[in-house]
């Protein structure tokens, strides 16, 4: 038994070992070679990069605006692995995606959006209560809603989605800066990751 306890543990270093290391080489990667790096096969297979999406409304309106500002605000928060500030911002975020207004969209993308701000509602609850590795296990399906729901309302400003190949199996967020920082990892790998698309 003690014997199986050991042999855990020394997987379970070596697994965290390659873990980093792979990031800092992907690291390397992109920054003495931006063509291998744009190389890997990401997986788009949820839609995010279909025509469709490429024809986005540049209309958002204020309340879509809002509920981008307050993403926003999280992120910085986790980028500064800042558990109380990222708790705060996640209640915030909560009620402006409860103040969308959706009455003047198609009756599709109204389905849609209420869909996508019900799912997006529950996982800032869950970053409002809890620490932050697991704020940031919640922050990725929140950066998929909001990137959703951005496909439907639009935005008035250019943004930026990036992607880490490390967190979870590779993680997109959403960013206003070209600039990657980081919030699945903030000052631990505060670099890792690229830029997959400009949304504008």
């Amino acid at each position: 038994m003690r014997k199986l306890k050991l042999t855990i543990g020394i997987v379970a270093i070596a697994f965290i070992t390659v873990t980093a290391v792979s990031c800092k080489d992907a690291k390397k990667e992109q920054n003495t070679s931006d063509g291998n790096h744009s190389e890997m096969n990401h997986d788009n297979s949820d839609g995010h990069h279909d025509g469709e999406s490429k024809k986005m409304a540049m209309n958002g309106d204020g309340a879509s605006q809002a509920i981008l500002n307050d993403y926003f605000n999280l992120k910085d928060a986790l980028v500064a692995d800042d558990n109380v500030k990222a708790k705060n911002l996640g209640a915030t975020l909560a009620k402006s995606l409860g103040n969308l207004d959706v009455s003047n969209y198609s009756d599709a993308k109204k389905a849609d959006l209420k869909d996508i701000i019900e799912d997006a509602v529950e996982h800032s609850e869950h970053i409002s209560k809890n620490d932050i590795d697991h704020q940031r296990e919640h922050f990725k399906i929140l950066s998929k809603d909001v990137t959703d729901m951005v496909a439907i309302t639009g935005t008035t400003t250019k943004l930026y989605e990036q992607f880490c190949p490390m967190f979870d199996g590779g993680s997109a967020w959403l960013s206003m800066n070209e600039e990657v920082t980081n919030p699945y990892y903030g000052s631990k790998m505060l670099k890792c990751g690229k830029v997959q698309r400009e949304i504008n």
